[in-house]
Parts: structure tokens; sequence; C-alpha cells
């Protein structure tokens, strides 16, 4: 069997969990507001939403969508429209999300933490004229100076037990504490539209809309921006029904109505939107809301609610495998504790296991895969690898600069196919064409990430393909140098990059946080020492870097781009 054969035999099925297939049933003219309707029918009484000890049902939530939703097409908006998302996580993020949906427009969501300029980028691009805004993050989106036709405000208060909104800004967290709320005059005068009184002034009855699932778009969330400005992947009604199908297909065990998730992952990232508060609305899931990840009251939230999954990402297992107060969750009672958005390292996984006896359950996924296209399957864990495709996705490898087909075990680019694939850039025809290739008349996305699938069918992460250093002729991946940096017991954090350089292509360089008691005691001679011990000798860096922390994405992961800048500066 050559390469190309043993890809598309699909090893991993085997792994599957019992009853589980490659095959997945997906409602033909399913709509996402359908999907959602449908749950509130068979769950109307279960709390969908608990925020801060608030429970908002199944039935009230489908009121305040279709509240919304009413107000949005009296202010003017029509089906293919965009709304722009610039909120935090809060009942008004599920409300404004569904309500566009409903009417046959789409959503955009923004990064809370994006400046001016970033926000103008993406409200252009989107060609949104709606922006739904948290009061807090408005003078910012002000300062875009884009023109909507309106712009609607809310606060984070709003829907808080009376007794934690006496605890007001103090929820939000140091960021978000101390910025400015326009006041009632100031709305008035800057034209500015109230969310809770649109609430209260329309009845739940929204116009019918005809959606055609696999044409209209539901969402354009925007990728990281690791190579030049953010780019949206176009994602249809079609592409968010397939994850949920496609993601029940593979865990079996979670009931449909009965369970309970922490909600703390950003909703305006993929994995937030889809894995926790889409997949929640879908699947009659209670999701247990926070604005902002404080630990404490989320360790509080997991017994108080019996949660049943977790899904994080590898800085927040990192942060809880030594937090004195992770006991406080019995681990092995959670059904799913599941991890994605960036690579879990090894020691990150064993001091997990040794501290709460439970497994993590790595995934992968993208922003043009509709958040999933991998995960280690139920208690089928294996080390350093973020799992198998689910079902429904068919994944392959091929040469990193060609199109041939590498042979198991072998490094080279991840392609995938599947009905949760994106259906392109928006408005980017050249970067389209790039990025989803034809294969025998089918087509497969380039996902631009460097990994080798074993013999089981399990995939291994290597790099990214822009993060690849490539030192006297070497290829050296940066997530390997990484790897060994973090072995260290001193070093808390990592980030390593290649320098251009006109004699040898790119030397390697490493940022390196250490733990407070090393500070001024360990050298960057050392930490070479380390490496040079641990490495092969061209993967060792030349220069090593101290910092008191290091640039992060929105999702927590060390950013290499900002790092290359600033190397490339």
């Amino acid at each position: 069997m050559d390469a190309k054969e043993y890809y598309l035999s699909k090893p991993w099925v085997k792994h599957y969990p019992e009853g589980a297939t490659f095959e997945v049933d997906i409602p033909e003219g399913m709509s996402v507001p359908d999907m959602v309707d449908n749950s509130v029918k068979l769950y109307s009484k279960k709390p969908a939403l608990i925020f801060y000890g608030r429970e908002i049902t199944f039935a009230q939530i489908k009121e305040l969508i279709d509240r919304f939703a009413t107000a949005l097409a009296d202010l003017g908006l029509k089906k293919g429209d965009t709304v722009a998302l610039y909120l935090l996580n809060c009942p008004q993020y599920v409300i404004a999300y569904f309500a566009t949906l409903k009417l046959g427009a789409k959503v955009t969501p923004i990064s809370p933490v994006y400046t001016s300029h970033e926000i103008k980028h993406q409200l252009e691009d989107s060609d949104a004229t709606f922006l739904v805004c948290q009061d807090i993050l408005y003078d910012n989106a002000e300062r875009s100076g884009v023109k909507m036709k309106h712009v609607i405000v809310t606060s984070v208060l709003e829907y808080l037990p009376k007794m934690k909104k006496l605890l007001g800004k103090s929820l939000l967290g140091k960021d978000y504490a101390n910025l400015h709320v326009p006041t009632r005059e100031e709305k008035a005068h800057k034209g500015l539209v109230d969310f809770e009184e649109l609430i209260k002034k329309y009845p739940p009855n929204p116009p019918k809309v005809k959606i055609d699932p696999k044409k209209d778009i539901a969402a354009l969330p925007y990728t990281g921006g690791t190579t030049g400005l953010p780019k949206a992947a176009v994602l249809t009604h079609h592409n968010m029904v397939s994850i949920v199908h496609q993601v029940k297909k593979l865990w079996p065990f979670l009931e449909d109505g009965k369970e309970v998730g922490i909600a703390f992952l950003p909703f305006f990232h993929i994995y937030g939107q889809v894995v926790a508060m889409l997949n929640g609305m879908a699947r009659g899931f209670t999701g247990v809301l926070f604005t902002t990840p404080d630990i404490d009251e989320i360790l509080d939230a997991m017994e108080k609610y019996k949660a049943s999954t977790f899904n994080g990402v590898p800085t927040m297992f990192e942060f809880l495998k030594e937090y004195e107060k992770t006991y406080r969750v019995n681990w092995k009672n959670v059904k799913l504790i599941g991890c994605g958005a960036d690579t879990l390292h090894e020691s990150t996984v064993e001091a997990w296991e040794r501290r709460t006896g439970s497994k993590i359950h790595e995934g992968y996924g993208m922003t043009e895969t509709t958040g999933v296209s991998h995960s280690n399957p139920y208690q089928k864990t294996k080390r350093n690898s973020f799992g198998v495709p689910i079902p429904g996705v068919r994944a392959a490898i091929i040469e990193y600069e060609g199109s041939k087909f590498m042979p198991v075990g072998e490094v080279g680019e991840l392609i995938l196919n599947g009905p949760n694939i994106m259906q392109a850039y928006w408005k980017r025809p050249e970067e389209t064409k790039q990025s989803l290739i034809d294969i025998d008349g089918e087509k497969w996305l380039r996902t631009g990430d460097i990994v080798s699938m074993d013999e089981d069918g399990y995939f291994h992460f290597f790099d990214r393909k822009r993060d690849l250093i490539k030192f006297k002729g070497y290829s050296v991946f940066a997530r390997h140098v990484e790897e060994v940096l973090y072995k260290h017991p001193q070093i808390k954090a990592a980030g390593v990059v290649g320098v251009p350089d006109p004699k040898v292509g790119n030397i390697i360089k490493a940022y390196v946080v250490l733990e407070s008691e090393a500070r001024g005691k360990i050298s960057e001679e050392d930490v070479i020492n380390f490496c040079t011990e641990n490495l092969a000798h061209y993967k060792v860096p030349k220069i090593i870097e101290f910092r008191g922390e290091l640039p992060k994405t929105d999702v927590g992961k060390v950013s290499r781009r900002e790092l290359r800048e600033e190397g490339e500066a």
C-alpha cells in the first residue's frame, strides 16, 4: 500500500470509542438556528447558562435571542449583512450571536484586546455595518474611526445576580476594571443604542428568514495574523452544524441535555466559540460562564455545579498542575478534560497526571476547520500526540514544499478534508487558492503545520511551516528546542525563533523566563550548556535572552511572531 492509500484507509478509526464510526449523519437543510431551536424544545427548563450564580434556562435564552433578533431586523439588519461582536464572555454574547444568525446575517467576533488599528482592519475588511460592543470597550472601538449604521452597547453587569452586581467591575479583572463607561448622556450624544432597552422594547417575534446552510455564511472568524494582517475564514451554517455532529460522534458518552461545562475560553476565539458556546447550545449542555478566567472561581464552580467537561489551553494546565487549590476538584470525576490551541508540553502532562490521576485529551483544530479536526480518543491518549482525525475528517501528509504524499512516519505538511473545512478566505482569492487544493476532484486544506503520522494513525506536531528555522542547511523545529528548555527545572517559559543571518541562514535565539528564585543565579551560558547536553549541535541556541515575561497571543500561547519581529528589527 503506497503512502496516499494508507492515509485514505483511515487507520485511526480503530481507536474510536465503541459504536463510533467514520461516517457522520449530518442533517440536510439544517441551519444553526434550527439546531439551537431543537435543543430549546427538548431542554427548555434546563439552565443554558450560569453566569456568576444567575441561571438562564434554554427557554429564557431563546426568548432573549428572539427579542434581540426582532430588534436587529427593525434597525435594518438584512440577510447577508455582517454584525461585529466586540464583547467579553457574557450572556449578551450568546444572545447577539444566535440572534444575528437567525436573521441570515453573519457574525465576526473581535478580540477584546485588539488595538483600535486592528479593530479598524476587521470592521472594514468584514464589511460590518452593526457593532455590538461592551460599554467598557466602546472608547477603543470609537478610536478606530470606522462608522457603523448602528452601535449597540451593553454592560457585563446587566445579567449578574444582585449580590454580584455590588462587586461591579471587580469581576472584570485588572485589565478591564478601570476602563471608561459611556454615560447615558454620552450614549445619546453619540447615537449609541442600549442593548437592554432593545430587549425590553421588542417582542420575541423575529421575521422568518430562509437559510441555505451550504451557501449562507454564519461566521467570519479571523485568524491570529501570524503572517501579515489577520484574514477571515468563511464558515457556513453547514460547517457549524457538521462540527457539532462530528464531535458528538467521537464522544458518545457525553449525553445531550445532561452535561455541565466550564465556559471560560473566550468566545471570540474559534475554540471557545465552537467547543463551549455552539456545542453547548446545540446539545443542551449547561455552560458555567466566566468573563475572565479567575482560577479560584473556576475551581469553586466545578465543584458546585459538578462540571462534567473541562476544556482549557496548555498555559491553564501548566498553572493548575502547581496551584495549591487544584486539589479542590476531583478531576477523576470529570468525564472529559480537553486541551487545544497550542502544544501541550510533556512535562505538563506528566505533572498533571501525578497531581490529579486524570488524563488530558489533547486535540487540534484551526479557525479554518471550524475549531476542531483531531483529538485523542477517550482513554486512549498518546503522549506528544494531538490525537486522531475526528469522524468525517480525512487527513494526510504531503511535502511541505511540494505535493507528494509522505510515507507514514515521515514529516510533512498536514492536509485535511471534511464537512467542517472552511469555504474560502474572505476576499482573499490568492490565499484561498494556495490553501485549498484539489486532489482527485476534492477540496483539501493545506494547514501550514508540519506533522507526522505514526502507524496507529496518531498525529504528532512538529511546528508551523513559518516557524521552521533553517541553520546551515539544517531544518530546526522551534518546538523541539522549546521542549528541551521546558525540561530545565528553573525555566518557566520559553520561545524560540530564527534571527536572519547572511552566513548561516538563521541563528537560533531563545527567549527565556526563569522561575523567580533562579533569576540572577542562572546565566545564559548555563542555559546553552543544558541545551548542548540535550540537543544535536545544530539545534543549540546561540543567543539566550532572559525576560520577565513573554508576549502572548489571545489564547495565552507564546507569540513567536512578536518575538520574530523583535529579532528582525
